[in-house]
């Protein structure tokens, strides 16, 4: 009788998963996750851990500091794992992450140092929030319509100004982005094509044409950045493809600022290459719900919180 194997992919949330006290029980019960935030302070000079769990909301919400946080407390939880030995019984064989959550997958395969990554992100986020304040944007999530109709949503409400698809997040669920009357417009003609809009709570128009400036500022630290190919191999957002090399890795990351997230494209490659068993780490439960969404036929568990130290000390 033939046995079948199981192939592993882990994957990181990105900006959105954060909320006030992300990981709290993980830091606490984890020598190693403490580690890493102990780390972060040294590179930032910012206690990254009182931000995480105690706030204030309206700090950790705004985009220069949530990506940071996100990213570390990801780290913290993935270091916790490993001290557990539960990252050696997954033994991942691929990983990808969703926008932010990309870089936390290049450092975990290690494609990037803690430090370079960490500095990198916190520039990425300084760079998108003085982008998202220096104009008008916006973003809405469109739920029941394809990509074909979305696409035809945008047309008719940009009206000449900027937006189009951000997120191509799963089955029925598409965000857009650009100027905010455009997004007004949209979330106004939505229902004409068949759709539900719902306006999102961030600071600009993400993924779009509207963070040029974020683009170029980004790549300069880009070219600095050192960039090795890693152990394990990861999931481009931008193609939906495996990174070739770090040149791929510097392209692809610029882009991504201003080009759309195709997650679910990403997701469907890695189950066309045999991935069965998906593993989100890091704060939130969003890419657990999107799996569910992508293919019913695949395992996908979540480690957001110590109960998984709870089970190995058990």
């Amino acid at each position: 009788m033939q046995t079948i194997v199981s192939k592993t992919a882990v994957i990181f949330p990105g900006q959105g998963a954060q909320q006030v006290g992300m990981c709290k029980d993980v830091y606490e019960g984890s020598d190693a996750a403490r580690q890493v935030f102990a780390r972060a302070q040294e590179v930032l000079g910012i206690d990254l851990a009182r931000l995480c769990f105690e706030g204030p909301a309206e700090k950790l919400d705004t985009t220069e500091w949530s990506q940071p946080a996100i990213f570390v407390t990801s780290v913290a939880v993935w270091h916790a794992l490993k001290a557990a030995g539960i990252a050696d019984e997954l033994n991942p064989q691929a990983m990808a992450g969703l926008s932010l959550g990309e870089y936390t997958a290049l450092h975990a395969a290690g494609w990037m140092s803690f430090e370079d990554a960490l500095q990198l992100v916190a520039e990425r986020g300084r760079l998108m929030q003085a982008a998202a304040e220096s104009t008008s944007g916006g973003m809405v999530s469109i739920m029941g319509a394809d990509e074909a109709t979305t696409s035809r949503l945008c047309e008719e409400a940009a009206m000449g100004e900027v937006l189009s698809p951000a997120n191509f997040n799963c089955p029925g669920q598409i965000v857009i982005s650009g100027a905010k009357s455009a997004c007004e417009r949209a979330t106004g003609l939505a229902e004409q094509h068949g759709a539900r809009a719902i306006p999102l709570n961030v600071a600009g128009a993400f993924h779009s044409d509207l963070m040029g400036p974020a683009v170029e500022g980004l790549w300069k630290t880009l070219q600095t950045t050192k960039i090795t190919r890693g152990q394990i191999p990861v999931v481009a957002n931008v193609s939906a493809g495996y990174y070739d090399g770090p040149e791929g890795v510097r392209a692809s990351l610029r882009e991504q600022v201003a080009k759309p997230i195709r997650w679910q494209a990403s997701i469907e490659r890695l189950i066309a290459d045999g991935f069965d068993r998906f593993a989100e780490v890091g704060p939130g439960r969003v890419l657990t719900g999107m799996m569910r969404k992508i293919n019913r036929s695949v395992t996908a568990e979540n480690y957001s919180t110590s109960a998984f130290l709870e089970r190995v000390s058990a």
